[in-house]
């Protein structure tokens, strides 16, 4: 008889567990999915380019209905989880059903920050973060005059859509610098240029200070005095745990839902993933580690001695219809190094940060093609040597130069004439109006 799974959130890492659960141990398990929205689970990545109108509705759905059902899940969405009660280990819908379970997962995500701010509570304050928001967004964008509030990446989508959509935007970010947390200076420089060449107004170093509107909202005025008219807002300023259900179960909480090695959380037989999640004092706001948790936990659920360490973050998305990647210690610690490579006429940037021979961060801005593999490489933690001559240039031109060819040839010197293979290798430079560099970081 199967063992009765209960998944609690019905979003991204809710759907990659089920995926692994049924490659694994198909069978084993009888799960139910519970959601909180009227709908099928979908990518919240994709909802920039779905306000943008780059791609339909149908586009940003996961997995079709027969999907879940040739697996045998039950999906019960739209009747959200209000309570869970370990002792008789049930979960409590909103209608007052109950469900029974023997093994509990939480994937209930984040909820966006809403400002501690005066108006905060007029009509035309609105979050990006579902598919409701993205609709609301759409009917409201065409001749809106809009203030996003927020330079990191949700803001800088929902203000790339919001202009496509027809609407005169204004972006207002706190900090010195777009995507402070993703993207070094130069970086963050260029998405700067680009943002305001797509027609959106960049505002840095701008700290909000009220919401101005009698019935409805009328304009965002700054702690400068400047007050921006607006008939709609969007505040983006970040997301935090969604732990709300946890607390009815006594679990233990920071700022997320406390997890250990097997994402199991302080009451056996419980776990959560995702952005609900914290290990070892971390939560993670992306996706990625949140598919990460789905992969060790469904192996945990079968039976294996698999343990998760913790994730590298990474971004490799494409914001404002630019590309940008990073990972890892992209700034640059004392004693570490970078390599540099850019190109303002096809408004490119990589920048390398190298210490002990090996790869431990990067941001690329343009042309984000090497992502994964330098990824690779920062996680892996292989010395990189072989590679440095080749490295900034990408991975054709590493696995070229490594050839069993290329090293052949490169240690003949009796050749005068070099095969076509040899003149291949031979032939990747760095283009004439690139320009590289090595930079130390020191501590003085």
């Amino acid at each position: 008889m199967s063992e009765p799974l209960v998944i609690i959130g019905n979003g991204m890492a809710a759907a990659r567990l089920c995926e692994e659960l049924s490659e694994r141990a198909c069978g084993r398990y009888a799960i139910a999915v519970v959601g909180e929205e009227p709908r099928l689970a979908y990518n919240r990545v994709l909802l920039s380019s779905l306000l943008a109108d780059e791609i339909s509705a149908a586009e940003v759905e996961l997995k079709p209905a027969r999907w879940w059902r040739d697996r045998g899940v039950t999906l019960v969405y739209g009747r959200p989880a209000v309570a869970v009660d370990p002792t008789i280990r049930r979960v409590q819908l909103a209608d007052g059903a109950t469900i029974p379970y023997s093994k509990l997962v939480i994937a209930t995500g984040s909820r966006p920050i809403r400002l501690p701010l005066p108006g905060m509570d007029l009509p035309g304050i609105k979050a990006f973060r579902d598919l409701t928001d993205v609709a609301e967004l759409r009917r409201a964008a065409p001749g809106a005059r809009a203030v996003v509030i927020g330079g990191g990446l949700l803001g800088l989508e929902a203000a790339y859509g919001l202009a496509k959509g027809g609407a005169t935007v204004t972006l207002v970010h706190l900090m010195d610098r777009l995507m402070e947390r993703q993207l070094d200076a130069r970086a963050a420089l260029m998405l700067h240029r680009e943002v305001e060449a797509r027609g959106v107004e960049v505002l840095l170093g701008a700290e909000t200070k009220a919401i101005e509107g009698r019935r409805r909202v009328e304009g965002v005025t700054l702690a400068s005095g400047r007050t921006i008219p607006a008939d709609l807002v969007v505040v983006a300023v970040g997301v935090r745990p969604n732990a709300e259900i946890a607390r009815t179960a006594g679990l233990t909480i920071n700022r997320g839902i406390v997890v250990d090695d097997r994402l199991e959380t302080s009451e056996r037989g419980i776990y959560a993933i995702g952005e609900c999640a914290e290990h070892n004092g971390q939560c993670y706001g992306i996706v990625e580690p949140a598919y990460e948790h789905a992969h060790i936990l469904a192996q945990c659920l079968v039976g294996s001695e698999q343990r998760y360490t913790g994730s590298v973050l990474a971004t490799n998305l494409k914001v404002s219809g630019v590309r940008v990647f990073s990972a890892g210690d992209f700034v640059g610690a004392p004693g570490t190094e970078a390599l540099l490579l850019s190109d303002p006429g096809l408004k490119t940037y990589k920048k390398l940060v190298i210490a002990d021979d090996r790869l431990v961060g990067a941001v690329l801005f343009g042309d984000t093609a090497d992502g994964p593999w330098y990824l690779e490489l920062i996680r892996s933690g292989q010395r990189i040597d072989a590679l440095r001559d080749e490295l900034v240039f990408g991975r054709a031109l590493a696995e070229i130069a490594h050839s069993p060819i290329c090293l052949k040839t490169n240690h003949d010197e009796n050749i005068v004439n070099p095969a076509p293979e040899r003149a291949a290798c031979m032939s990747y430079r760095a283009p004439q109006h690139s320009v590289m560099a090595s930079q130390a970081f020191d501590s003085n």
